[in-house]
């Protein structure tokens, strides 16, 4: 169980940001025209064997450019897919950063692993398949550590709820044996439901309109009509005047669905230059009124649409501007950082969404559907009027975690997300008892210190560059800290408020320490500056003496720096004077995040404090090479 910490008082609106920096205008990215953003793609085509070559890739690689950001200073970052010998690469995928002369500055990489594997034959058939599946294509599965020759097959039908399903299983191709496996469903003028009366995007004349959205990329809305499976039929109207506000007529759904895929298609373009889902202008399709008595909405790649149910009792359609933007998102980062729906790498999924759909929300400033924290407050699926998740605390929902703990990629990323989502509400918000728009709101911190808040402005601009730019598809919670910092350093600068800000917040939901010492306890601290190499591989352990009577406490702090490229290969612990093991970090064949910067708490309350303390690193395996820069015990 992890005890939280509860901060006092009360506001009644956001957090001050009039003395905040303005972000750097050089590092926001331009508005790229679809004939624009295919042009810088069909560059990066052009050059990606010279750019393989720099990259020092091996001789059966190839890259295949799916993304591009190009911001106001001219740099461009580029996203890769990979292949080898033909084959794609899973978790191969990569973000190459060069400056406006074309120079590349730097790399971000799902995987540092060299991709090579001893045969691209596969000994082993791929696992046999119901009828309703995509044939299995043999592949590279480089997510996970050492590369591996793989089969990927993709299971059809329907989950037990009735949502489709696209299920992914990679299986070891010489040895048959199961290696991973995520869902690739992502669940989650007109008289609205939920918001009022809208303005639609519809084409056609007099007797004859439709909800073709064709200033959204031809944004369509379909009625499916109670089906599960085709396009359904496109809503048409023959005065323009859609729905009637109930969910007994069947455009009122479609109503929400189309006035929400506006609004989110808006905000993406206007907050973050990007034009459509895939940055290409091309808009996506919704499909209203699935099966009966459906209590759920997902977004699918494999269509580029968005669908809803009806709820229960078909009464209230998951329709929402919060849930349309939810699913929308799903699709951006698809499109972006592609973060496999599994694992911690899922939960930032599931996050991203929520805290986009937050951000939809205030952008559309709408005062029936006002700005809030809350996802799917107005859909009622809990039927007693309580949202389906909340941000600044996420364990009221029952399931959501509100901090970062070691065994959090088992749990189902609708309710890890709670961490990303926590991290985003103190970013923009803060710690502690305050109300916006009406909701109230209290955050707590897993520290027990405070977080001022930046504001949702700047806090989203941070999170989308670092989405856009800096994750990869494996990016797990400690790279999404080191991603954030880094989108923080670039739009605002290292020793900007909404650096130490973002800082503080990944520390407050336990991913990673504060800045400049700001350990909780407020007691006794004893620190060893000296820089310990690490030896590669083997073990080495750098000292603390400590002078305190009694006992250590229940909740020991252990700071932590070390510089070490891929820092799955270490093992970390706290041995006490005594000589008990403290284990503070295992290894991890997929946590592929450079350096440990992480406070740990220690439950050493049996231990007498005086005495000399170590901290015992060791490197498992060759090739990555660190060093123990400092290492802090605070009582």
């Amino acid at each position: 169980m992890i005890t939280m910490g509860m901060q006092s008082g009360t506001a009644t609106a956001g957090p001050d940001t009039s003395k905040l920096g303005k972000p750097d205008a050089g590092e926001l990215p331009v508005k790229l025209s679809a004939p624009q953003r295919a042009d810088l793609l069909k560059a990066a085509s052009d050059t990606r064997a010279e750019t393989a070559k720099a990259l020092k890739l091996g001789a059966k690689e190839q890259l295949k450019p799916r993304d591009v950001v190009k911001n106001a200073d001219g740099s461009v970052h580029t996203r890769y897919e990979r292949t080898y010998d033909g084959l794609p690469v899973l978790g191969g995928d990569m973000v190459v950063h060069e400056t406006k002369s074309g120079t590349i500055e730097g790399v971000d990489k799902a995987t540092k692993a060299r991709i090579e594997v001893a045969t691209t034959k596969a000994t082993e058939k791929a696992p046999s398949l119901k009828k309703e599946a995509a044939e299995p294509r043999k592949v590279i599965w480089a997510a996970q550590g050492k590369p591996t020759l793989a089969w990927e097959t993709v299971a059809g039908g329907t989950q037990k709820d009735g949502t489709p399903n696209e299920l992914h299983t990679i299986t070891d191709a010489r040895s048959g044996e199961k290696l991973f496996s995520y869902q690739g469903v992502h669940n989650g003028t007109g008289n609205s439901q939920y918001s009022g009366k809208v303005t639609l995007g519809t084409s056609g004349s007099a007797g004859s309109y439709s909800m073709n959205d064709t200033g959204r990329g031809g944004h369509k809305t379909y009625n499916l009509n109670r089906g599960t499976s085709g396009t359904g039929t496109l809503f048409t109207d023959a005065d323009d005047v859609w729905g009637d506000g109930t969910a007994t007529n069947t455009q009122t759904a479609a109503v929400d669905a189309h006035y929400g895929a506006a609004e989110t298609w808006d905000y993406y373009k206007n907050v973050h230059g990007r034009s459509g889902i895939r940055g290409d202008g091309v808009g996506a399709y919704s499909r209203v009124h699935y099966s009966s008595n459906y209590v759920n909405a997902f977004w699918q790649d494999s269509c580029f649409c968005m669908t809803y149910g009806d709820g229960s009792g078909n009464q209230a359609p998951l329709t929402s501007l919060d849930v349309a933007a939810h699913e929308m998102s799903h699709g951006v980062t698809a499109a972006t950082a592609g973060l496999i729906y599994s694992g911690e790498s899922g939960g930032l999924n599931e996050g991203t969404s929520d805290i986009f759909a937050a951000a939809v929300e205030f952008y559309a400033n709408n005062p029936d559907d006002v700005g809030d924290y809350l996802v799917g407050e107005k859909i009622d699926i809990n039927g007693d009027g309580t949202p389906l998740r909340y941000m600044d605390k996420p364990s009221k929902d029952g399931a959501s975690k509100d901090s970062w703990y070691s065994g959090i990629g088992g749990v189902d990323v609708h309710y890890s997300s709670g961490v990303a989502n926590h991290f985003f509400y103190l970013l923009s918000e803060g710690s502690g008892a305050k109300e916006i728009n009406g909701v109230k709101y209290d955050s707590p911190t897993y520290d027990n210190l405070p977080v001022t808040g930046i504001g949702i402005k700047d806090a989203e601009k941070i999170w989308f560059k670092a989405l856009s730019e800096k994750m990869t598809s494996n990016t797990n919670y400690a790279a999404a800290r080191t991603t954030t910092l880094s989108a923080a350093a670039d739009l605002f600068g290292q020793s900007s408020a909404q650096y130490t800000a973002v800082a503080n917040a990944w520390a407050a939901v336990n991913v990673g320490s504060r800045p400049g010492g700001g350990d909780p306890g407020g007691g006794d601290q004893y620190e060893n500056t000296d820089a310990y190499r690490i030896p590669d591989p083997g073990t080495v352990e750098s000292p603390i003496s400590v002078t305190r009577d009694g006992n250590a406490p229940s909740t020991l702090k252990v700071g932590v720096d070390i510089t070490h490229t891929y820092r799955g290969d270490l093992r970390i612990d706290l041995v006490a004077p005594d000589g008990t093991a403290y284990r503070l970090k295992n290894t991890s064949t997929t946590d592929s995040a450079d350096n440990v910067k992480a406070t740990y708490t220690v439950n050493a309350s049996s231990e007498k404090a005086s005495g000399t303390w170590k901290l015992r690193v060791t490197d498992i395996y060759r090739t990555d090479a660190g060093t123990i820069n400092s290492w802090k015990l605070t009582f």
